[in-house]
């Protein structure tokens, strides 16, 4: 194994100090089965080392590879003139949302009592700030002027109170509609015909995000229909998060950021490895169009929903985190596991999704279901993710140059799952990593 004797570096070292730096280099790490693992470097003091973050994440349980790491890997139309381009969704929105535990099964008391636990557990000083109701939320038919009504047997104290409530913890209220006739559960009416009224009425009652699905619509072109809402909530008088929920059907990471500020790229995520695994994937070819103001959405979070064991979850948030997803808690955070909440609440994942940059991670490399994904970070950094998606135990490697780095380049490494210093001073120009 190269040591650092073996590197050029750029300043004369002592040969004291090179046996320190020495003493803690090697990089050949051998941990436990099945524990994913999140390596993020800090710069260090000296100025001559270019700070890196490694995310490395295995699992023993597929596209192409891409080319190096690059900051600037994005298309033009990225920074189109977007219609809400107001300052809201700088880095990917991050909260709670009722459909993947609750689905129709909402009411007022739930909503509650969920903003109560966003609050005491700490999830929400680390950001996790929207509440959202999902479908269900509506009577079946609006009212005599043709508005939108809180369906009285579960929402009896109406919106404008409950967001009033959600606002007094702090947090913000999201909203669930349809650019469609009827909304996906055929439980309540849509939107189409009706953007200005909706937005009016959402942005009177306080709403702060609205989640806009695609269903029961007139065949019409999504971005007619999209571009309809994006207009009435420019208009609305209130500051309104949206977020388009067109599935990725029509390619929604080309035109929608020009309407909104996330949109999904997939169908609906479900509790299952092959599910998760299968929109990294799809989400994964996107990552050009993303940047603040403008992220693509790889649905929910299903963490704590009791579908994957505990190593799958961390893999899961981690790539979320990586992919600079949304966060949106899909789970029951009032009865949420120890566990649960420590993957929810790991603070250094947090924050490379939430990184000022707003660089998507994407895979540059796949072989047999050993990928590495990376992304740039701000402060010269990057992250970094060995994914082991294969059945056995495997060993994968990582060069300098396919992560954007130079064979000479000095980096200091932290372990975002264990949080703590993996390897400070290195100059390898390979890292192996075994997935025992």
């Amino acid at each position: 194994m190269p040591r650092l004797k073996d590197c050029p570096l750029p300043i004369s070292i002592s040969p004291f100090l090179l046996h320190l730096l020495n003493s803690i280099s090697p990089f050949f790490i051998s941990h436990l089965p099945s524990l994913p693992l999140f390596l993020y470097s800090i710069g260090l003091t000296m100025p001559f080392l270019f700070a890196a973050i490694f995310h490395l994440l295995w699992h023993a349980h597929q596209v192409t590879a891409s080319s190096p790491v690059n900051s600037t890997h994005r298309s033009q139309q990225a920074y189109s003139h977007s219609l809400l381009a107001n300052g809201v969704a700088r880095t990917p929105p991050m909260g709670w949302n009722s459909w993947n535990h609750f689905h129709c099964d909402i009411d007022e008391k739930t909503i509650k009592s969920t903003a109560d636990a966003i609050v005491s557990t700490g999830l929400a000083r680390l950001g996790y700030k929207y509440v959202n109701l999902d479908d269900c939320w509506a009577e079946g038919e609006r009212d005599n002027v043709g508005n939108l009504r809180a369906k009285a047997s579960t929402f009896p104290s109406g919106i404008k109170a409950l967001a009033d409530y959600v606002h007094s913890k702090g947090l913000k209220l999201g909203i669930y509609a349809d650019a469609g006739k009827r909304t996906c559960s055929n439980k309540m009416p849509g939107s189409l015909g009706h953007e200005y009224q909706d937005a009016k009425i959402f942005a009177e009652w306080g709403v702060d995000y609205l989640k806009y699905d695609n269903c029961y619509n007139d065949g019409s072109k999504p971005q007619t229909r999209y571009a309809a809402m994006s207009r009435a909530l420019r208009n609305a008088g209130r500051l309104i998060l949206f977020s388009l929920c067109e599935w990725g059907q029509e390619d929604p990471a080309k035109w929608a950021g020009s309407y909104g500020h996330s949109w999904r790229t997939t169908g609906d995520i479900n509790d299952t490895w092959a599910s998760i695994t299968s929109i990294a994937d799809s989400n994964n070819i996107w990552g050009r169009y993303a940047g603040p103001g403008r992220w693509n959405d790889p649905d929910m979070l299903e963490v704590g929903n009791g579908g994957m064991n505990i190593e799958e979850y961390r893999s899961h948030f981690s790539i979320w985190a990586l992919m600079k997803a949304p966060l949106l808690i899909g789970c029951d955070v009032r009865s949420a596991s120890k566990e649960t909440l420590t993957i929810l609440g790991n603070k250094e994942v947090i924050d490379v999704n939430q990184d000022s940059l707003g660089v998507q991670g994407r895979k540059i490399r796949s072989n047999g279901g050993l990928e590495v994904w990376a992304g740039p970070l701000s402060g010269k950094r990057v992250v970094v993710v060995l994914w082991n998606r294969s059945q056995a135990r495997a060993i994968i490697s990582v060069k300098w140059r396919e992560i954007g780095l130079s064979p000479s380049t000095l980096v200091a490494v932290r372990d975002l799952w264990k949080n703590g210093c993996i390897c400070c001073w290195t100059c390898l120009q390979d890292v192996y990593y075994d997935t025992s």
